[in-house]
């Protein structure tokens, strides 16, 4: 067969070998979009038909605990602990636990005031000094007196229902160790990234992880919800807060990397649409690309954490839905690189073929994204897909490529730390250590 292909000369017919032989970069391309096409299939088809687990009867509910991690904060985290004090769910079965990780604002007074009002209510813990989400997340695990673990952002919100239906899934099921909550946006009308994060977080959410939910494996339980089995994270709550990567503490991604250590014991990770949390995101270039810098690292490296086990037998029942999700992990960090390079090596000889096959490609796979918001939501904001589309192809497809070269960094890179401590760290060369021994709460309340 022959075809036409556009160089440096008017335009030859070659083979379709000797395209590939001239262009390899366009195999590649060719396969990793059949590859992305054939799990978009399955995910479709595990997506149609998931469903939320029910809840149980009030008199089955186990006893829980929330814990609230907060770092310079202010008034929100009093917001978020209102929010979940107002939760449909038995108070005898409730425990609420603050922590503030050092701040250095009024996060402290806030949450003082927060324990006025609700009294026993509430237990409140203060670390004297900046450690980092993990340690906090930490002092309120060895505090906590519930059977099933539930975390919550300080800058985040929930509905009544909440947690009520995220132990559901632990009652009706002995093989569940963690449940993901259904991530929306809260400070959605402050701009155009807010906006478009909302959608794009309904087709991460309701579509990706749903799919994942049904072959019993999502990959991240995010910090905003999540939900874990106690018996289950004791058994890897040393590992987890020793972790290191490159010789150095991983104090970023605590959320992937426990949902990975529960996986690894051989335990269902399930997602619940039905338990809902708002939660703030950046509405700065700066702060965005901060948390997807973040996030990309985060993912490079419990990609190569799952590796180490997906592929023995980890646990019971079926793993082939595991598999494929972290293949499809492993696709999701290597297709940008080699786009970029398909880009480099193609597009200047076949600029306008190659933009318009570009434009067609952002459109299509936005418009599944736009479908979904569009049918739950609002078919206006829907529209908002395929702006973030055309965003994050031209201010954001630089982040995975470089989150790969640079996963060894830790920075949290959102969070402030106080200028002195900032100063000192950099003087000394070193990332701020994770001090297990020595969690050094000022108040435990």
């Amino acid at each position: 067969m022959m075809i036409g292909l556009r160089g440096a000369t008017p335009w030859t017919r070659i083979s379709w070998p000797q395209a590939f032989t001239i262009h390899p970069a366009m195999c590649f391309g060719s396969l990793l979009l059949t590859l992305v096409v054939v799990e978009l299939v399955w995910r479709i088809v595990l997506a149609v038909r998931y469903r939320p687990i029910s809840d149980c009867e009030t008199s089955q509910l186990p006893h829980c605990t929330v814990i609230v991690p907060a770092f310079n904060e202010g008034v929100q985290v009093y917001k978020t602990l209102k929010s979940l004090v107002a939760s449909d769910y038995p108070k005898k079965k409730l425990q609420l636990i603050a922590v503030d990780d050092g701040s250095q604002d009024d996060t402290w007074d806030w949450i003082k005031k927060a324990k006025q009002e609700l009294g026993k209510g509430l237990k409140i813990i203060r670390l004297q000094q900046n450690q980092g989400k993990r340690h906090a997340l930490y002092s309120g695990f060895v505090k906590s007196t519930g059977s099933i673990l539930i975390t919550v952002d300080s800058d985040s919100m929930v509905e009544p229902l909440t947690i009520r239906h995220m132990v559901a899934p632990f009652v009706k099921d002995a093989r569940v160790g963690a449940v993901a909550g259904n991530v929306r946006v809260l400070n959605r009308e402050k701009g155009m990234i807010p906006r478009m994060l909302d959608v794009a977080f309904v087709y991460g959410f309701d579509f990706m992880r749903a799919s994942q939910s049904m072959v019993n494996t999502v990959m991240c339980t995010p910090g905003a919800l999540s939900a874990y089995r106690k018996s289950v994270v004791i058994q890897v709550l040393p590992e987890w807060l020793h972790q290191t990567y490159c010789g150095r503490p991983a104090n970023i991604g605590e959320d992937r990397a426990m949902t990975n250590l529960i996986l690894r014991e051989g335990n269902h990770v399930l997602f619940q649409q039905n338990a809902m949390v708002y939660t703030e995101i950046p509405v700065t270039y700066t702060k965005l690309c901060k948390m997807y810098l973040r996030w990309g690292r985060s993912n490079v490296r419990e990609t190569i954490a799952m590796s180490r086990f997906a592929f023995r037998k980890f646990r019971k029942g079926s793993m082939v839905g595991a598999r494929i999700n972290l293949l499809s992990g492993w696709l999701s960090l290597i297709k940008t690189p080699l786009f970029v390079i398909t880009l480099v090596k193609i597009m200047p000889q076949n600029f306008s073929s190659f933009g318009i096959s570009i434009v067609a490609g952002i459109l299509v796979f936005q418009s599944l994204a736009a479908g979904i918001y569009a049918w739950k939501y609002n078919r206006t904001s829907a529209l908002w897909a395929y702006t973030y589309g055309f965003y994050g192809f031209l201010a954001l497809s630089w982040i995975k490529p470089y989150a790969l070269m640079t996963s060894h960094r830790s920075g949290w890179l959102t969070r402030d730390i106080a200028p002195k401590q900032a100063q000192s760290l950099s003087l000394m060369g070193e990332q701020p250590r994770l001090i297990t021994d020595a969690l050094h709460p000022a108040h435990i309340i």
